[in-house]
């Protein structure tokens, strides 16, 4: 049986009858789905109460935790109630709080947050690293190791330099169909991405823009071309 391309719908909306849309009609024998929730889902009225019905789906709360060691902690045990499969955490909160965040996580993978898509070398200096993109990726990467943390987030341009220290899980987001970068700056296709080297992919408007089912064909033939 062929391996199947992973991917993680991210349900940007706060629009519930949109979210269960999106569920209905990504359903897909060729793919496996995941759900991606983030903060404006999360925030929402009605966000987490639905979030709490949701049964047999792979969730995955796009939280991107950043703050101090008990304030990261504590709103991992605040979210026990739900049934999260991944939850992401950012690296530059620090080993400490990597370390105590694995270490109750249970079954929810903890996945640590590198440098976001958003930016590149530019925005590094602008903010005060020294550093540049792939200089910074590898840093954070060695970190998550050390934590043990479950898996990374990473652009699919960097995928090739964080297998090199970190054995386990890779998801990149900055997934676009053709080369329209929106607010991102580092993207690539689903194929180039898997052949990188990622595990999963995080799509979002390309599926969940205009007609979803098309969209979501639209996905398997490019991945079986």
């Amino acid at each position: 049986m062929m391996k199947k391309n992973k991917v993680f719908v991210a349900c940007d909306s706060a629009n519930i009858l949109k979210i269960k849309k999106i569920i209905k009609e990504t359903q897909n024998k060729k793919l496996r789905i995941g759900y991606k929730f983030g903060l404006e889902f999360l925030n929402s009225k009605y966000g987490r109460n639905f979030l709490s019905k949701i049964k047999n789906k792979i969730i995955f709360a796009d939280l991107k935790i950043h703050d101090i060691p008990n304030t990261c902690l504590s709103t991992i045990k605040a979210m026990k109630d739900l049934n999260i499969n991944y939850l992401t955490i950012h690296i530059s909160s620090g080993l400490e709080a990597l370390k105590a965040c694995k270490k109750i996580s249970g079954k929810t993978k903890l996945i640590g947050v590198t440098t976001l898509t958003s930016l590149n070398n530019k925005s590094l200096k602008e903010i005060g690293y020294s550093k540049n993109i792939n200089q910074l990726v590898s840093h954070q990467v060695k970190l998550a190791k050390k934590a043990n943390l479950d898996a990374v987030v990473c652009s699919a341009h960097e995928v090739k330099i964080v297998k090199k220290f970190f054995k386990k899980e890779i998801i990149t987001p900055g997934i676009r169909f053709n080369n329209k970068a929106d607010d991102q700056k580092r993207v690539l296709t689903p194929k180039q991405a898997y052949k990188n080297g990622s595990d999963w992919l995080v799509i979002g408007r390309p599926i969940t823009k205009g007609n979803i089912k098309k969209n979501i064909q639209s996905l398997v033939d490019h991945l079986s071309k």
